[in-house]
């Protein structure tokens, strides 16, 4: 497909409030939404029951230290009770979430990337997105790999703030109570910090969170070219395996391990970056870490020297504050996966906005306006231009009809070819639909009553019957009239083979790519079929026979883009001819 120069592309990445927007929205609209929102009740509901227990194990500590303090055993021993039951009690709600979890994942990503495929394969979409430049580039990485960490990501962080919320609300309570009337002492003066545990402990965490955001800011920038990288290198290896056959044939191993050799440098220097890039935040993370083992104690030394707290009260106080700068210092512990999820969000948010955008066509060159033929008018494509580019005109790459007498009615047979340097595939887009930048108005029966057939054809790996009657299945053909096209084209060798999956690409030559394409119209029995150069390279054999079966289906109308002088002798075709747009331009230069 013709691709618009790099200037002419538009940049599909939003903000991130724009990211959010859509991918909610996409959310909001997903079949998934009823079960996830489901789920994420289920799983407040453990998250609060888990908090409770937590609270409870966190008062456990007071009347445990104390007993040990006081060396009374059996209050000891009853303690050790209640310490198993809320343990169990937790083991069992942290199994219970953890489920929820990986459930609530699945379905995330199972909306995602349903969602994703849906946009992406809407008609007429993925191949003009083809056309946007580096957005299209390995749309498998989006909708694979993308998908499932954004899932899983998004997941995770949500209940982990949603626990951190919750834990702050609860344990910011303990800390303020324990610490509401102390006053430090300096010799006759006296200084009051109502709640100081409290203050000194946001203190803390936000000292971590702005440390972490100075040091690991780049790291979102550098996951998500990871992934670009990281796809780049999927995409040689699939290239080079599609294509083993030719490149052994042309002893071309190793210019191709050269390019994935490349490819693999660009993971490795990326993954490089990363490694300094968390090292660099592992230094904040886990010195914050390390440290929190004795800074409560340190904040609440002063309170247990005065007297003020018993050394249960100590460990309470020691608990809360562990529970309060972990709820705080969430932000610094998931910066990392923040940065990841960053990245992925905006992969798929600009991946779908670039979907989207597709529908809404537009160019500095205009584009071309499609109607419905009414009944019995055929085709009309008088006075189409088709730009190369969406920002060319008259003077750029691109095609013109010549032909003022341009209608093709139903039942004629007509062949359009070009002057030297016409690109006809790209005139067989434009009257596909698939590139609409240009001018002028075009004509086209329903859509339905078409087949459009490209030079290089597609054959999914299904079984034979499959590949036959795609893309709809035609439910109403029975194994008679499958054996009997398979015949008619040459392909007896096939028959027995209907009910087999192959990769059918692979085990068929071009002659038989082609004579299966054209089995598969004899089965549709369209009234258009449209050909771009599909005879082109076939023997002539091949050729001959094809021609031949098609010249009997009846009310076919049929159109053949490109030179054959095999369809010219067979049908006496009537003529259009294409025009460069680059030699219409000097013809009206030289004119004036």
């Amino acid at each position: 497909m013709t691709q618009p120069p790099e200037t002419a592309l538009q940049n599909f990445e939003l903000s991130l409030g724009g990211q959010l927007r859509m991918m909610g929205k996409a959310f909001w609209n997903a079949p998934v939404r009823n079960r996830v929102l489901v789920l994420i009740s289920a799983l407040l509901i453990i998250i609060f029951a888990t908090t409770y227990a937590t609270y409870r194990l966190n008062e456990w500590n007071g009347p445990f230290y104390d007993a040990l303090e006081r060396r009374d055993m059996p209050e000891f021993l009853n303690q050790l009770v209640v310490f198993g039951i809320i343990a169990f009690s937790l083991t069992l709600l942290n199994v219970v979430q953890q489920w929820l979890n990986q459930i609530t994942a699945m379905r995330m990503r199972e909306g995602l990337a349903r969602d994703l495929a849906d946009v992406w394969l809407k008609p007429g979409r993925a191949l003009k997105l083809g056309g946007a430049g580096a957005i299209a580039s390995n749309p498998d990485q989006r909708l694979h790999e993308d998908t499932r960490i954004l899932a899983e990501n998004t997941t995770a962080l949500a209940i982990g703030l949603v626990n951190s919320t919750i834990l702050l609300a609860s344990f910011i309570g303990v800390l303020w109570a324990i610490s509401s009337d102390f006053a430090f002492h300096f010799g006759s003066r006296t200084i009051s910090i109502p709640g100081y545990m409290v203050w000194t402990t946001i203190l803390y965490a936000l000292l971590g969170s702005v440390l972490s955001n100075v040091v690991g800011n780049l790291l979102p920038r550098l996951n998500a070219e990871r992934y670009a990288r990281e796809a780049d290198l999927r995409a040689a290896l699939v290239r080079a395996n599609e294509n083993l056959k030719p490149i052994t044939l042309a002893r071309g191993e190793a210019s191709e391990r050269v390019r994935v050799d490349f490819a693999i440098e660009g993971v490795l220097g990326m993954l490089r970056k990363l490694a300094w890039a968390l090292a660099n935040l592992t230094w904040v993370s886990a010195g914050f870490g390390w440290l929190a083992l004795v800074a409560p104690i340190i904040i609440a030394s002063p309170m247990y020297f005065s007297g003020e707290l018993s050394f249960g009260g100590l460990m309470m106080a020691v608990g809360a504050f562990n529970q309060v700068n972990q709820a705080l210092r969430w932000y610094v512990v998931n910066f990392s996966v923040i940065a990841d999820w960053r990245a992925t969000l905006n992969r798929v948010s600009s991946f779908r906005h670039a979907l989207l955008t597709m529908d809404t066509q537009a160019g500095e060159g205009g584009v071309i306006a499609y109607r419905e033929a009414h009944q019995g008018e055929g085709i009309s494509v008088c006075g189409v231009t088709v730009y190369g580019a969406p920002e060319q005109g008259e003077a750029g790459h691109g095609v013109r009809v010549v032909e003022g007498d341009c209608a093709i009615k139903p039942g004629e047979r007509v062949m359009i070819n070009g002057d030297p340097g016409a690109d006809r595939h790209l005139f067989f887009q434009a009257l596909a639909g698939i590139w609409p930048w240009g001018r002028g108005e075009i004509a086209l029966p329903p859509a339905g009553r078409m087949i459009l057939m490209p030079q290089d054809g597609y054959l999914p790996t299904a079984t034979l019957r499959e590949v036959m009657t795609y893309p709809d299945g035609l439910s109403d053909i029975d194994d008679k009239a499958l054996t009997e096209a398979l015949e008619k084209v040459g392909l007896d060798r096939l028959v027995h083979r209907l009910d087999e999956v192959e990769r059918w690409d692979r085990l068929l030559d071009k002659d038989e790519e082609a004579s299966l394409s054209i089995a598969n119209a004899v089965l549709r029995k369209p009234d258009w079929l449209i050909m771009d150069d599909v005879l082109e390279g076939l023997e002539p054999e091949t050729q001959e026979r094809l021609l031949g079966v098609l010249s009997r289906l009846e009310g076919l109308t049929l159109i053949y883009i490109g030179r054959s002088e095999e369809f010219r002798k067979k049908f006496a075709p009537r003529l259009f001819h294409l025009s460069p747009l680059h030699a219409h331009a000097e013809k009206k230069k030289e004119e004036a």
